[in-house]
């Protein structure tokens, strides 16, 4: 169907607009990844703005090597991949049973669970119950707090709910139990569902910071989002023994910081790619039953 004019001029202003919403997304972090990658006195005039004056690694090197970065990028990936494993399996379990009809006091559980959406315990009960279990510089005092979302439960049961009963009914002509269902059936049939709440919960596990703040005391065990954030607060970065003085020169503290900035975000900017396709999908058929 030919568009209208008024629509295309519609169209043409929601270009714009969107366009430029992006481009102030961007175009910051653009800088920070030109700042990373430019030469130290090109950083100290101020001549660098999208595009890396001087091309050089230094900082990277800098970054990685004489700081507890590397680590600390290590324990994120740990956190992050365990954390969402752990969270995907409680989050189906959850869901499962919960989208079945049959459930006796289906609705209660389905209660109990919204009203801590809405109450919770607070920050310092959930603290010292994590004390008393003794988890403190424990990486389970993060999963565990962070076990189910029931937001993101309850996505999933909706998206098991759309799934259309008579796929259910011929399972179990063919002598499918509820766990074969739930592996051979339900979970294949929700690819997008699976890989949209993969990825909500990546993203909560990998920028954890409170948590970790409360929870994890040694510094061995912090993770990058808190150790980019002390170095974004310290002014003495460059100080460190193992740095030889003509790294010192080449390397400038705002090239430092900026190389934090980058690690911290480029990961999850290349897992989103992967999952892009599945990621609209699972939110709107989880979110509306039709």
């Amino acid at each position: 169907m030919k568009a209208t004019k008024g629509e295309k001029i519609f169209y043409a202003v929601n270009y714009v607009v969107l366009g430029a919403i992006a481009l102030t997304c961007l175009l910051p972090f653009i800088h920070i990844i030109a700042l990373s990658l430019s030469e130290r006195s090109a950083v100290d005039s101020g001549h660098v703005f999208f595009w890396p004056v001087g091309l050089q690694f230094t900082a990277y090197k800098v970054f990685f090597l004489t700081t507890p970065a590397f680590t600390a990028f290590k324990n994120s990936i740990f956190i992050t991949v365990v954390g969402v494993v752990i969270s995907m399996l409680g989050t189906i379990l959850a869901a499962y049973p919960l989208s079945r009809s049959y459930l006796i006091g289906r609705r209660k559980f389905v209660l109990a669970m919204v009203f801590t959406m809405l109450f919770s315990g607070g920050l310092i009960p959930t603290y010292l119950v994590v004390k008393n279990l003794s988890l403190i510089d424990s990486f389970w005092s993060l999963w565990l707090t962070g076990f189910i979302s029931t937001y993101n439960m309850l996505l999933m049961k909706s998206y098991f709910e759309n799934i259309p009963h008579e796929v259910e009914e011929a399972a179990r002509i063919d002598g499918c139990s509820d766990v074969s269902l739930l592996l051979r059936i339900i979970l294949p049939l929700s690819l997008p569902m699976l890989a949209t709440l993969a990825l909500f919960y990546g993203i909560n596990y990998w920028n954890a910071f409170m948590s970790v703040l409360m929870y994890i005391n040694k510094g061995g065990m912090q993770n990058l989002t808190v150790v980019v954030q002390a170095m974004l607060q310290k002014n003495d970065i460059l100080n460190s023994p193992s740095l030889v003085p003509e790294e010192q020169l080449m390397v400038a503290t705002e090239m430092v910081k900026s190389v934090g900035v980058v690690v911290m975000v480029v990961p999850m900017l290349i897992v989103y790619p992967f999952l892009q396709k599945y990621f609209v999908k699972g939110v709107m058929l989880g979110s509306v039953k039709g």
